[in-house]
């Protein structure tokens, strides 16, 4: 059965460049574009800027660099700093690599406050009306009711590409059966004693699986990571480091789909319940650990890929490939985690995971095209949904990744604004030009 609606909605916003999701890749495109001297709106459905790092409780980044040159330079660099230099006494050891939520949360709202740009929480795109291979205006969906927003350029950060399909564009999601990797609901652990914490080895899993500690057997565990140091008081007591797991798989969701992520979450909380006694009663220095506080969110690490001018594959990654738009160079390995829980799923992570990764000062190339929409005059994306293969997508899609497309676009945007054409119009000099004002790093500069 199927129903009409229709209302006439307020144009709330008219902007030059509109930004859905206010992620990583969200936050540097809409700080750029507004650097750039662009009016920008930026609809973030969550109540904090952030994405994984943030509401999903993703504990710690991947490299920023290739251990010579700064990779995700420009506006990861300050993120880098900020949360280096405004993270408690007990949690700066330990940064930039693992995240110290709240700080992060604090840098992202100075950086959206100093930017100028305007901006919505609680707020997400429902909706896109299109015509000609343009995008004419966006609904939105926040507390309070519905409105629209125009802008001359539009940018998806929603890392699921959600803006893009409403638009119509095309995209590729999962392996060759429509499988994607595995989610995780990650968490905040209080009560490690990290004096005492060693490397597990298989034998300790393996162990907890013969005690039927756990109903789903997942032999692939990223584990946990340690956040803040131990703190005891004078009188002594129990240590109570803090760390932040990605532990356990959850197989079969989909991220673009509100049931399949309700499914997800709810199996995740009874998943960590076992890790708790797991990590407890298997593991060294976690004997008193307890699950402060999971997520809101379930760790996605795989959706919608958008199809864009360029396709990212993993021959790119082997190559090291140099491109003639390049916005910037990634380096972090191929990391496909199964999507299904067997032994030749996690066999192939395995392999892969140990063989396709980089030397000290090696990196791949990112195109401009690779961030411009097929189809669509007027339309970017950045981040997660960028157009990759699965190989590359699995590189790409972690946190400095999501800095560098997310700086370009806003760059991108920004002139493609300015100079009321479209995106592939834009000069690839002027955007050098303006990813080197930005920080941005880029070859042979």
């Amino acid at each position: 059965m199927q129903i009409t609606y229709q209302r006439m909605l307020e144009l709330r916003y008219d902007v030059d460049v509109f930004i859905a999701g206010g992620g990583p890749a969200g936050i540097a495109a809409a700080v750029a574009a507004a650097r750039g001297g662009a009016s920008v709106f930026l609809a973030e459905s969550f109540g904090a800027f952030g994405g994984a790092g943030v509401s999903m409780l993703v504990p710690a980044f991947m490299q920023f660099g290739d251990g010579e040159h700064f990779l995700a330079d420009g506006i990861g660099r300050e993120v880098y700093d900020y949360i280096k230099d405004n993270s408690p006494e007990r949690f700066r050891k330990y940064c930039p690599m693992s995240i110290p939520v709240e700080t992060i949360k604090l840098c992202y709202d100075e950086m959206m406050k100093k930017s100028g740009a305007l901006y919505m929480l609680f707020c997400s795109v429902c909706d896109v009306n299109t015509r000609g291979g343009r995008i004419e205006n966006v609904i939105c969906s926040a507390k309070g009711g519905m409105f629209a927003v125009r802008a001359k350029i539009y940018v998806d950060c929603t890392g699921d590409g959600d803006m893009c399909a409403l638009s119509g564009a095309k995209f590729d999601m999962g392996d060759a059966d429509g499988g994607v990797m595995a989610s995780t609901l990650c968490g905040i652990w209080s009560g490690i004693d990290w004096t005492r914490v060693v490397h597990p080895d298989s034998r300790e899993l393996e162990r907890a699986f013969a005690d039927k500690v756990f109903t789903n057997e997942d032999r692939h565990l990223p584990g946990m990571w340690r956040i803040a140091d131990n703190t005891v008081s004078e009188s002594g007591g129990i240590p109570n480091g803090i760390g932040g797991s990605n532990a356990g798989h959850i197989y079969g969701v989909d991220g673009t789909r509100a049931d399949s992520l309700t499914d997800g979450i709810i199996k995740g909380r009874h998943q960590l319940l076992e890790y708790r006694r797991y990590y407890r009663d298997y593991l060294s220095g976690y004997e008193d650990a307890e699950l402060v506080y999971s997520a809101s969110y379930i760790g996605i690490r795989e959706s919608r890929r958008v199809k864009c001018d360029y396709t990212l594959v993993l021959g790119d990654f082997l190559k090291q490939s140099d491109f003639p738009d390049e916005i910037g160079r990634y380096c972090y390995n191929i990391d496909i985690h199964s999507a299904t829980n067997d032994s030749a799923g996690y066999d192939k992570f395995a392999s892969e995971h140990a063989h396709y990764r980089y030397k000290k000062g090696e990196s791949y190339g990112i195109p401009y095209r690779s961030l411009v929409v097929s189809g669509f005059e007027n339309l970017l994306c950045a981040g997660r949904c960028i157009s990759a293969d699965r190989h590359m997508q699995s590189s790409i899609r972690v946190m400095p990744g999501c800095y560098i497309t997310g700086q370009a676009a806003g760059a991108a945007a920004a002139i493609a604004a300015h100079s009321d054409s479209g995106t592939r119009a834009v000069d690839y000099g002027d955007l050098r030009q303006a990813l080197v004002s930005l920080g941005a790093y880029l070859r042979n500069i």
